[in-house]
């Protein structure tokens, strides 16, 4: 699964984000732009494979080892099938004709192979590893952190686009198309890892020791809060109980609470601003 994630990134680079000369995030942006400014794909493979041996080093001793060698094979297969693959072109990437095709599809393409690697605890390398750092110590979406590496690089590309072309409008042009491919990729990141989205799950039952100890067994890192209520209707007393999960952790808790008591009713719902006391697993 880490090297399919390696090559079908490498498939959204080659014939879909690279034909339509949009700016990537953080160090890719950055090579990106220079091999747009000098017409070498080559030139961003080199540099691609320099910044990203700088930031799995960083990944090693920050993140940990699992997760950088098997970046390592994400970034290495990546490298390999940008060298392998044969040209193809499946749109005109003229803004005139179907660009945002290749855009939009590219963007999509390229947060599929990053949630991919992350599902297997690696990473396609440069932002994601800042992101899986972050994202630990901040509990932000690791898609957010996309968004934030891609002022750097996009400022670049864009001043890069100037000096070539000498057009205004040619740089706003260029900056309309790199922002949909960053927020395509990253809102497809977000929402197919949800390791550090958080969400608090509230069960309404009767028999809060069996819901309890069901959310103990499911998660034994994580505890809950009991709460009683009257039934607007029944006038009986219920109890509330409340726990704090991921997105990740969520199934497998919904799984455990309806085991425990088949009738009870749940809800959950996002949460914004939790503690950094909160504790999640790291990727390991």
């Amino acid at each position: 699964m880490v090297l399919l994630a390696g090559l079908l990134y490498a498939i959204a680079l080659k014939y879909f984000v690279l034909p339509s000369r949009v700016v990537l995030t953080g160090t890719e942006g950055i090579a990106a732009a220079l091999s747009y400014y000098f017409e070498s794909i080559w030139l961003f493979i080199g540099l691609y494979l320099l910044f990203q041996a700088g930031l799995i080093a960083f990944a090693f001793f920050h993140v940990s080892k699992v997760f950088a060698l098997r970046s390592l094979l994400v970034v290495g297969t990546v490298v390999i099938s940008l060298s392998l693959l044969p040209e193809l072109q499946f749109a005109n990437p003229e803004p005139e004709n179907e660009r945002i095709i290749l855009v939009l599809f590219g963007g999509i393409l390229a947060g599929a192979a990053k949630a991919m690697a992350f599902q297997n605890r690696g990473s396609t390398g440069d932002e994601d590893i800042l992101g899986a750092y972050f994202a630990m110590t901040y509990l932000k979406p690791i898609g957010y952190i996309a968004i934030l590496a891609a002022t750097v690089s996009t400022a670049f590309g864009l001043l890069m686009d100037l000096i070539k072309h000498g057009q205004f409008e040619s740089v706003v042009n260029t900056l309309m198309y790199t922002c949909i491919f960053i927020f395509a990729s990253a809102e497809t990141l977000n929402n197919l890892y949800r390791k550090f989205k958080i969400t608090m799950l509230v069960v309404i039952t009767r028999n809060a020791e069996a819901v309890a100890n069901a959310i103990k067994l499911a998660g034994s890192h994580r505890t809950h809060t009991v709460q009683t209520g009257v039934g607007g209707h029944s006038g009986e007393t219920v109890s509330i109980v409340r726990t704090i999960i991921t997105h990740e952790e969520l199934p497998q808790m919904l799984q455990a609470v309806t085991d425990a008591e088949p009738g009870c009713f749940h809800y959950h719902h996002d949460l914004e601003g939790v503690s950094r006391r909160y504790q999640i697993a790291p990727i390991r």
